[in-house]
């Protein structure tokens, strides 16, 4: 019998009903653009969709393109809720969201045995909603491919890039990055450190980013300091807060969307 990772936000941070979760999605998409080149690599938020999800949407809509292509996407994200040193690999077969199963490449996830940052840490994916908010999104856009799902805890940026290395693959693969960017600030502060935020990423600069600058920044970092040796670029596509979205301004949360070409 197959091993399944069951959603744990469903209903709280996106609908539950797979037509209206649907629904909503394609209108996300439907508000942003579509057009320029599909990228290699992407950074999302992973707020609920009230919040976070037009943002979201920004880096998504570019994927379309990609649809029939990429045939495994590498995610990782933050852990919010179990503390650990290096980064966790789920035991699962699939991974479920209301559109339906996601089968693992366990191949590739095997593949990671030998680093000794790596290791099984069911715990880390069981109520982590860093990874789960991303699939309904990939699913829409890309049909179907296998995961690599990766939940990032206490790990520098070179044990995250030597992981990303080792999975980087070709055109069949996706690299997506998930992260929020300062928290609970006012409107206006929070605008000034996620521009500052948004220079070192599109700039290549892991060393500027700091732990209140985004939650995701060891898997960041880890990106940045691969697409810096492999001379990407960086287009940054949206930068906003929930004060912009679905929210008060007394107290806000940042977002930003940024491709790797």
């Amino acid at each position: 019998m197959s091993k399944v990772r069951l959603p744990a936000v469903a209903g709280m941070f996106y609908p539950a009903d797979p037509q209206q979760l649907q629904g909503a999605i394609r209108q996300y998409l439907a508000s942003a653009t579509a057009e320029g080149p599909p990228p290699k690599a992407v950074i999302a938020p992973h707020a609920g969709y009230a919040y976070s999800g037009p943002i979201a949407a920004s880096a998504y809509a570019r994927l379309l393109a990609l649809r029939g292509s990429v045939q495994r996407v590498v995610l990782l994200g933050p852990s919010h809720r179990v503390g650990f040193i290096g980064l966790a690999t789920s035991g699962a077969d699939l991974y479920r969201s209301p559109l339906g199963d996601i089968p693992l490449d366990r191949t590739a996830i095997a593949g990671l045995a030998d680093l000794t940052q790596v290791k099984e840490l069911d715990q880390a994916h069981a109520l982590e909603h860093s990874l789960e908010v991303h699939l309904p999104f990939l699913q829409e856009v890309l049909g179907e491919f296998s995961l690599v799902p990766l939940v990032v805890g206490d790990a520098s940026a070179e044990e995250v890039a030597q992981v990303l290395e080792r999975l980087w693959g070709g055109p069949e693969t996706l690299i997506v990055v998930s992260s929020d960017l300062s928290h609970y600030h006012d409107y206006a502060t929070a605008r000034r450190q996620d521009h500052h935020t948004a220079e070192a990423i599109t700039q290549l600069q892991p060393e500027a980013l700091h732990r209140e600058d985004a939650c995701g920044r060891n898997p960041v970092r880890g990106l940045l300091t691969v697409a810096r040796r492999r001379g990407l670029q960086v287009e940054m596509v949206d930068l906003r807060n929930s004060g912009d979205t679905a929210g008060p301004r007394d107290s806000v949360v940042g977002y930003g969307a940024w491709l790797f070409h």
